[in-house]
């Protein structure tokens, strides 16, 4: 989808549809109000009849309106104007770009980035409105041997603003959307795609796609190159699958040279049987979305090139299958760390911080200015936190702050949960270092406990998405979630 800014006259403005904006209690918007007055009253004489409520997210579409240049308007609720916010603000683009497509529109120019918006000003306006015509017009279609030809795609979106001086602003936010919707996309399509295209030698190629033209520096390390530098738990996990395992390392230099890296670390387990703790058969399908950390590095990358963000950025992605055959790791087995530390296996189904913790133990020759890694790791924390905001766990409270903010900023929220001390009693093993898993209570933060024993001495946080990667039910598919909080966390470092 093409976006531009544009400033004009509303009721002279040739264009195919309008989408103008009314509040619920019937206050017409300044667009609203502009075409009603040219248009003497048409609008208030449609919500004074009650024919549109102005409830949020709620659409009518109009034809030819009395000395209206446009084709057609679509009317759009706003909901109680006190609580008009940002999310709501976002809510009511995304409503709008599909009410456009489901009325078979391809252009269209948008006068919400023209409201006032608590907290947004008209760079976030635009940015956001690009994000989430992005994310609505959003179809995954690679697998299917013929696209459906009653699908309309909206090519063109202008967002409209109040003055000239407004313009630059709208294009630096339209410019960042842009991005971020890219690389959102992008994530979503790696989730989406199934677990026998998708698998880690896949994504070691996407990654190679990735850094054609020189801005991304891509190593690929094979097993035997793992196995000589001793990374047993991210090995152990892969023993019960014929795909071999990969670690893809992926450098952007963006910024200072010799500057510390943000690093950003994605689990990719293309798909989780649970291996020898098999899991039950139901939504077993969904275990390709095991991979979504490993996705949302690919995406974050991806929007930091096109940004052309100034500072020096590392991904590294280890994956790997859990499958199981007789070669598979089994509860009880013991592995050795790329750290040196040992672990217990006493659930294979706890794979991905196997893979993390080797990866992360790697990340550290970077000497990073922080590492965050983002995995779909736990039920828990979909039991704990819902599938609203991701589980956020850190050894530094200043960069847990930044990426909590970074997800207000982004309305791709996180909520922290605890690393106490007491949690790690959990961990103890009578035969090794330590176990993979502690008891079933608090499963979110044994597991973030876990990881951390890998991190010492660095700046370290961890996002559980296991219950915002994906969506169930007839939405089923990838979100390409937290790509929107972790570019933003860059932004605000850059």
């Amino acid at each position: 989808m093409e976006f531009s800014s544009k400033s004009a006259a509303l009721p002279s403005l040739a264009c195919a549809c309008l989408v103008v904006g009314v509040f619920e209690d019937g206050k017409l918007t300044e667009p609203a109000r502009l075409l009603d007055q040219a248009s003497r009253g048409h609008l208030a004489k449609l919500v004074k009849s009650g024919a549109f409520a102005g409830r949020s997210g709620q659409s009518l579409m109009l034809f030819q309106i009395p000395s209206v240049s446009a084709e057609r308007v679509l009317l759009i609720g706003l909901g109680a104007e006190k609580e008009f916010n940002l999310r709501v603000y976002r809510k009511v683009v995304d409503k709008s770009v599909r009410a456009l497509l489901d009325g078979g529109v391809t252009e269209a120019a948008l006068t919400l980035s023209m409201l006032s918006v608590p907290d947004a000003d008209v760079y976030a306006r635009a940015r956001h409105a690009v994000e989430c015509a992005g994310d609505a017009a959003y179809r995954f279609e690679q697998c299917k041997s013929k696209p459906d030809k009653h699908q309309t795609r909206l090519q063109k979106l202008d967002l409209l603003v109040s003055g000239r001086e407004e313009l630059r602003a709208a294009e630096r936010g339209i410019g960042h959307g842009s991005a971020i919707a890219g690389g959102v996309a992008l994530a979503k399509d790696l989730g989406n795609l199934p677990p026998n295209i998708c698998t880690p030698g896949y994504l070691a190629n996407e990654a190679r796609k990735l850094g054609r033209g020189g801005k991304l520096k891509i190593t690929v390390l094979e097993e035997a190159q793992m196995k000589k530098l001793g990374m047993g738990a991210l090995l152990a996990v892969s023993q019960g699958s014929r795909e071999p395992a990969k670690l893809i390392i992926m450098e952007y230099r963006g910024g200072v040279k010799g500057a510390k890296p943000q690093v950003l670390v994605g689990k990719g387990i293309t798909f989780d049987s649970g291996g020898i703790s098999i899991k039950p058969s139901a939504a077993m399908d969904e275990m390709k979305f095991d991979m979504c950390g490993a996705a949302s590095v690919f995406g974050t990358l991806k929007a930091a090139m096109q940004m052309q963000l100034k500072l020096n950025l590392v991904g590294v992605v280890p994956t790997s299958e859990n499958l199981p055959d007789g070669n598979a790791v089994k509860p009880a087995d013991i592995v050795k760390t790329l750290s040196g530390q040992t672990v217990e296996i006493l659930n294979t189904d706890a794979e991905g911080r196997l893979i993390l913790c080797d990866a992360l133990t790697y990340a550290q020759r970077f000497k990073p200015a922080a590492i965050v890694d983002m995995a779909t790791l736990t039920g828990a924390c979909v039991v704990a936190l819902g599938h609203v905001v991701s589980g956020l766990f850190g050894n530094d409270e200043s960069l847990v702050k930044e990426l909590w903010n970074a997800g207000e900023k982004a309305d791709d929220r996180a909520w922290q949960l605890p690393l106490y001390e007491d949690y790690q009693e959990g961990l103890k093993s009578n035969f090794a270092d330590f176990a993979n898993v502690a008891g079933r209570e608090g499963g979110a933060i044994t597991a973030a406990c876990y990881l951390s024993r890998f991190t010492k001495g660095m700046r370290w946080a961890h996002l559980d998405i296991a219950g915002t990667a994906w969506k169930s039910g007839a939405d089923k598919g990838a979100t390409g979630r937290p790509v929107p909080l972790l570019v933003q966390y860059l932004l605000d470092r850059a």
